[in-house]
């Protein structure tokens, strides 16, 4: 474990070797119990915030985002809440129930899409279910929509929800909105609501989706609903679009010749992986050896090279108040903070799931290899806790040093190590 760049010295002796026993696990399980690190606690709506540590001030990671929740639900899931996970659900349906406007005037063509704050809000207040209207953000996003359709098809597989008449219609809502804004062509700011472009990981999201809820329509006794083969029929048009050009970009992020969209390695392709399953076979090979030659760094992993957020010294070059403003369209001004490709910041949240995708390849093969990057992966997800127990966002070079940066706990980054831990005890011997 020299390699490992240990943050919490009381972890390093905690790690898990590669023929990991259940004892193991537990070990490191009561140690982070203890000090309450991947605690997830919700808002009264049931939404999470993306960090419970981040509350006053002008980060705004007090705000709930859609895709974050998606993930915390998904924890909470695998780790045997399944009503954490449909209070999640729910709330986003709430939210979209109240906000439906914005899916229906884009369908019918009464707003423009290409005006980010006509679409579907991704990130609002998860206390009230408002809007926040005072400030423009990057709400093209279509893998967060990806993402909560395929939260409510899967929940409702798992017989964990009851979807409704009412339900439904969003569901509907949400499969003809996609159609209206074409996904599968639609330049969209992705999982790091970015420079628009046309994103593989968005893409990926959105086929996931939709092949969760073809399939929870097409398990569905005839006629139980009454747009049910209408929409089943829809939603297959619109995968067979998504994998089409699915097939024709990847392993790229972006073939698009902008060199602000251009992009061959991003780090959100391994979520195609997992949890979504939408990529496999010698594609999966070839982008998790992308990610792990490329974006991997000695203590996390850059989200695609040449990624300006927290670029060194950032919190001293640039005031509080733009650290965390919406940058999509003016991506040049934080860009130049970077001066040197490998000086990006180095995020928390990937080593966990890549620890899950090897440890589902070591189930499904056996073989020695993936159990060991398995425990790697886990490892280092492990060594990123900070000193006083917490899971950061990423660390960035301060004084020489990278250092986490202060949205810590990053509930993202704690559901998806309890992903991590819940393929650990799966695969322990």
């Amino acid at each position: 474990m020299d390699n490992l760049y240990f943050h919490n010295e009381i972890l390093r002796s905690c790690c898990l070797p590669a023929r990991h026993r259940k004892a193991d696990i537990d070990l490191i399980s009561r140690t982070l119990n203890a000090h309450g690190t991947l605690l997830l606690t919700p808002l009264q709506s049931g939404l999470y915030s993306a960090s419970n540590g981040i509350q006053t001030g002008d980060s705004g990671y007090d705000k709930v985002w859609v895709r974050d929740n998606v993930y915390v639900a998904l924890a909470q899931l695998e780790s045997g809440n399944p009503n954490n996970a449909l209070a999640v659900a729910k709330g986003l349906i709430r939210f979209f129930s109240i906000h439906r406007e914005r899916f229906d005037n884009i369908i019918a063509g009464r707003t423009d899409p290409t005006n980010v704050q006509n679409r579907p809000h991704v990130r609002f207040n998860g206390k009230t279910l408002t809007e926040i209207q005072d400030q423009h953000w990057a709400h093209a996003q279509n893998d967060a929509i990806g993402y909560f359709l395929w939260l409510c098809a899967i929940l409702s597989r798992r017989k964990v929800m009851s979807l409704d008449s009412t339900d439904y219609e969003i569901l509907s809502l949400v499969v003809q909105y996609l159609r209206a804004i074409r996904f599968w062509e639609d330049e969209d700011s992705g999982h790091w609501e970015e420079a628009r472009k046309i994103s593989s990981s968005s893409i990926g999201v959105v086929v996931a989706g939709l092949d969760a809820l073809a399939a929870l329509l097409d398990s569905l006794p005839p006629h139980s609903h009454i747009r049910q083969n209408q929409l089943l029929n829809l939603t297959s048009d619109l995968i067979g679009f998504g994998r089409r050009e699915l097939a024709a970009t990847l392993p790229n992020e972006c073939k698009q010749i902008s060199p602000l969209q251009n992009r061959r390695y991003d780090a959100a392709l391994i979520f195609l992986l997992y949890p979504l399953g939408v990529v496999e076979g010698a594609m999966a090979d070839l982008i998790l050896s992308d990610v792990r030659r490329f974006l991997t760094g000695h203590i996390g992993i850059r989200r695609y090279l040449r990624d300006s957020y927290w670029a060194p010294e950032y919190d001293t070059r640039v005031p509080q108040s733009e650290q965390t403003r919406d940058y999509s369209e003016d991506m040049y001004t934080r860009d130049v903070l970077l001066e040197r490709v490998g000086d990006e910041a180095q995020w928390c949240i990937f080593d966990s799931i890549l620890s899950v995708i090897y440890g589902q390849r070591f189930q499904q093969g056996g073989a020695i290899v993936d159990r060991e990057f398995q425990a790697l992966h886990f490892n280092r997800a492990i060594a990123q806790i900070t000193q006083d127990w917490k899971c950061p966002e990423l660390y960035y070079l301060k004084d020489g040093l990278y250092r986490p940066n202060p949205h810590s706990p990053l509930l993202w980054a704690q559901a998806n190590l309890t992903l991590a831990f819940k393929m650990a005890y799966i695969t322990a011997s």
